[in-house]
């Protein structure tokens, strides 16, 4: 990857890969989580206990092959379990579902389930041998035979073992070839020696394919937003250009919600029924209500709550603040740190200053307000149900219920002074020519 960052830390749609895995294993049922780590990576540990609190994690000193990362957890593999599962950590499009029929072959009696995959480029894969509904061998590139090579049915490395055979399998796997290292995939012949039950279950390749470049962490990343927008679709969500829109891993969008062209949900991201995310759009925090119109241009931060029925429109900015029913801000302001009343217009240009330079500061607008053009609101400052702000005010006391408040200077006018002021501007260009 070329990063100072653990491999597994990089993102696919704003969640790290490791975090992917671990919220499949918690769907599919597992109680109990295990994460291998390298050595010194302490910011690792901190976002597994941040993602799935219960997990463990274990240090793999040494490289030794994948048998050995598993052993590298041994307390857990010693307690009792109905099976024991291994992902890798840089497997983000795993589902619970699949998983799911890893689990499900275990406890239909296998001993051991070898998650595999059809590829029509099988070449550098370990192909799985079958023989009878059996699974008999793992083979890779390197060993195979040239019949063997023509197998497109590969391996993609996720295992399930029985509880009660997980950790003499383990165990009983050696070191003896070039590398010296300790290999999963030899768990397969042992537990064929021993007489039991070794089945391969398929899944599909774009779910089990690694990450180990910048470049495939970019075809993942396509990947899971073609996923997101199907899911999408298939839920009742109007996508209009899908292509052009992308998704965090949380993003939730109910039935009949519309999202136009070029629009990017950031994280934590709700849109409810009816609601119409307008063109060029970004979001990210934010609750968007029933029935509101977001943009087109618009951005939503973090603490972003609209109301039903209300407009935030195009080159608005919504930061920390909510918006009640059918109220509008409908172009060029900034709303940060505020409650907007519900029905209350916000004039374009206007801006709540809400921060001091130190500190953080809140305006709240009360419903059936109307804040003129160009406004500027000094918080912490309040506005009444009904208030009323002339166009280009600077406003930084409170205004009562039903009151109208003016801010700014008185107009004068000068006869023939602008004649005046271009006479005298342009006899001094003429000075200079």
């Amino acid at each position: 990857m070329k990063s100072d960052l653990p491999k597994v830390m990089h993102e696919i749609g704003g969640l790290a890969l490791v975090g992917h895995v671990l919220k499949a294993l918690i769907r599919a049922g597992s109680d109990r989580v295990s994460v291998v780590t390298g050595p010194g990576m302490p910011e690792l540990e901190k976002l597994v206990g941040k993602l799935a609190p219960n997990a463990c994690c274990h240090v793999q000193t040494e490289r030794l092959g994948t048998a050995h990362a598993v052993l590298a957890a041994r307390t857990a593999l010693e307690l009792q379990s109905d099976d024991v599962l291994v992902l890798f950590g840089d497997t983000p499009l795993v589902t619970a579902e699949t998983i799911g029929r890893v689990r499900q072959a275990l406890a239909d009696g296998a001993d051991l389930a070898v998650l595999g995959f059809e590829t029509a480029r099988p070449f550098g894969y370990g192909r799985l041998l079958t023989q009878g509904g059996r699974l008999v061998a793992i083979r890779e590139e390197k060993d195979a035979s040239d019949e063997e090579r023509k197998i497109t049915f590969c391996n993609s490395g996720i295992m399930g073992f029985s509880g009660k055979e997980a950790l003499s399998l383990l165990e009983a796997i050696g070191n003896r070839n070039a590398k010296g290292e300790y290999y999963l995939t030899d768990a397969v012949e042992i537990a064929n020696r021993r007489g039991l039950k070794v089945v391969a279950v398929t899944g599909s390749e774009v779910e089990t394919q690694g990450i180990n470049t910048r470049a495939q962490l970019a075809a993942c990343e396509a990947d899971f937003q073609a996923r997101m927008r199907r899911s999408a679709l298939e839920n009742g969500i109007t996508l209009l250009a899908p292509h052009t829109v992308f998704f965090s891993h949380d993003t939730v969008l109910e039935a009949d919600a519309i999202v136009e062209q070029n629009v990017v949900f950031g994280l934590g991201v709700r849109v409810a029924a009816g609601a119409r995310i307008r063109a060029f759009s970004h979001l990210e925090g934010a609750n968007v209500g029933t029935g509101a119109v977001v943009g087109p241009y618009a951005r939503l931060r973090p603490g972003a709550v609209l109301g039903p029925d209300s407009r935030v429109g195009n080159f608005v900015e919504v930061k920390n603040a909510t918006f009640g029913a059918g109220a509008k801000a409908n172009h060029l302001s900034y709303i940060g740190d505020a409650s907007v009343g519900s029905k209350s217009n916000i004039g374009a240009g206007t801006i709540t200053c809400n921060y001091d330079g130190y500190l953080k500061h809140r305006t709240e607008i009360g419903a059936g307000s109307f804040v003129g053009s160009n406004s500027t609101l000094v918080a912490p400052v309040r506005l009444g149900n009904g208030a009323f702000i002339a166009a280009g005010s600077v406003i930084t006391e409170d205004v009562q219920r039903d009151a109208m408040a003016l801010g700014r200077a008185r107009q004068v006018v000068k006869e023939g002074k602008a004649k005046k002021l271009r006479d005298k501007l342009q006899a001094a260009k003429d000075g200079k020519s």
